[in-house]
């Protein structure tokens, strides 16, 4: 999971650099550097600390790498670790965004649930998904604060939910 991570920001720099013009809200610019310390914390936490091995948690780890591989994919150049939105962004509305506004997101809340659970980690599965959904409270409604701004991410998830299609 580390070493996803590690690629998932090389990635997310090589978008942003590709996107020349580019917006990122002020929370999302100030919180990008507690939601890279919470992943590496949970990261490095459960490796030095992971005891027996709990299937159920270990499965929903595993079942959420192929739903943000989809993620990724759908996004394209336009994804990125920051928040940042393209200003000449072509709104994608494909795949997992068919459904919901921030698939990625639902993603990671299960991820760093579920990694230190699947290792018999769980108050520290409970501390990283309370500060994890603390931190996305903040970033989402920073992003989109910009991706309202693009008439066709208006038209398409404006009724949308952010996560899950028929809760929250």
């Amino acid at each position: 999971m580390g070493v996803a991570r590690l690629i998932e920001l090389a990635i997310s720099r090589r978008n942003i650099q590709r996107n020349a013009e580019s917006a990122e809200g002020d929370w999302s610019r100030r919180t990008f550097p507690l939601i890279v310390a919470l992943h590496t914390a949970v990261i490095t936490g459960t490796l030095l600390r992971g005891g027996r091995v709990r299937l159920p948690w270990l499965f929903l780890l595993m079942a959420a790498q192929p739903l943000r591989a989809w993620v990724l994919l759908s996004l394209g150049r336009h994804w990125n670790a920051r928040g940042a939105v393209a200003t000449d962004m072509e709104v994608v509305t494909s795949g997992p965004y068919a459904l919901v506004r921030h698939p990625n997101y639902a993603v990671v809340v299960a991820e760093l649930a579920a990694l230190p659970a699947a290792f018999s980690l769980s108050r520290l599965a409970a501390a990283a998904t309370l500060a994890n959904i603390a931190l996305l409270k903040i970033r989402i409604s920073d992003e989109e604060a910009l991706l309202f701004q693009l008439p066709a991410y208006e038209r398409h998830f404006r009724d949308r939910r952010r996560f899950l299609p028929f809760l929250f």
